[in-house]
């Protein structure tokens, strides 16, 4: 069974980063080793929560698992508390990222056009050069705006859909460039002539060519789709399935999620009902 170390949060309310994660690769055939950045008792947008960070427990982990002489055939970064975590990071990838291994950096660090209040100068600038390390990269727009420069209200000026990709579509192509990655835009929301007929997609870049596929958007953001969109792609990848196939399933099996958490009206801080939905991803 192939072994993906898996870097991020454990959030325990939320269905976000390790908690989606673990049961997505899991159910497609993959062994999760989770290595947590900090330990949540709910994700940061709930009113309260309890947080702590584990940066200084993180090299015990390499330590350890040196000591066992593991390997890994993917290594999944997600969020970080700060660039000690990042420093932590690309020691990690010194002992365990050899030439066979695939890794995907998901660039943890805003949303809606906003960054999270740990996203600091500092943090950007390690995050720039992670990037360049990993073999696919899936930001969502914020992100992408971030690593790139592109600007988040200038880009959301357009009113024209076809400005809109082609300016998502320049700056996918700048990451691409600079990282020599397999690049993923997730939360694609251009503008709609009818508001109440809005779709969301991603984009897929990788040097040669440009795919972007879309379904419809209920206007909802719901916790945790980016971490669960990202897991299933590296779970596909270690399927040695390739990434036309992979963003579809990730696509389908989301979008069967979100319009049940729909249907039940659960708020969007809360996540997605994916469990009942792994199956597609057998």
């Amino acid at each position: 069974m192939k072994k993906v170390a898996v870097i991020q949060d454990l959030s325990s309310f939320g269905k976000c980063s390790l908690t989606a994660a673990i049961p997505v690769l899991s159910v497609m055939g993959v062994q999760a080793c989770p290595l947590p950045t900090a330990v949540l008792s709910a994700q940061t947008d709930f009113p309260s929560f309890f947080y702590e960070d584990l940066t200084s427990n993180m090299p015990y982990f390499q330590e350890e698992w040196s000591k066992l002489n593991v390997t890994f055939d993917g290594i999944h970064t997600g969020f970080v508390t700060g660039e000690e975590q990042i420093n932590h990071i690309f020691q990690f990838l010194d002992t365990f990222y050899k030439k066979e291994t695939v890794l995907l950096v998901d660039p943890v660090m805003g949303d809606r056009g906003e960054a999270y209040k740990l996203t600091t100068d500092p943090l950007l600038e390690r995050m720039k050069e992670l990037v360049k390390c990993a073999d696919v990269v899936t930001p969502n727009i914020t992100e992408v705006c971030l690593l790139t420069g592109l600007s988040y209200e200038k880009l959301h000026r357009y009113s024209n859909e076809q400005d809109f990709l082609k300016a998502i579509e320049e700056a996918g192509s700048i990451l691409q460039q600079v990282t020599n990655a397999h690049v993923i835009i997730t939360g694609i929301n251009p503008p709609a002539p009818n508001p109440s007929k809005q779709y969301i997609g991603n984009m897929y870049v990788n040097g040669e060519k440009v795919f972007y596929h879309a379904t419809p958007y209920n206007g909802e953001n719901y916790s945790g789709t980016g971490d669960l969109f990202a897991s299933v792609i590296m779970g596909s990848m270690m399927r040695g399935e390739d990434f036309g196939k992979s963003i579809r399933l990730a696509e389908k099996f989301l979008e069967a999620a979100i319009q049940d958490t729909s249907l039940e009206q659960i708020p969007e801080i809360e996540g997605v009902n994916f469990e009942k939905f792994l199956s597609m991803l057998l």
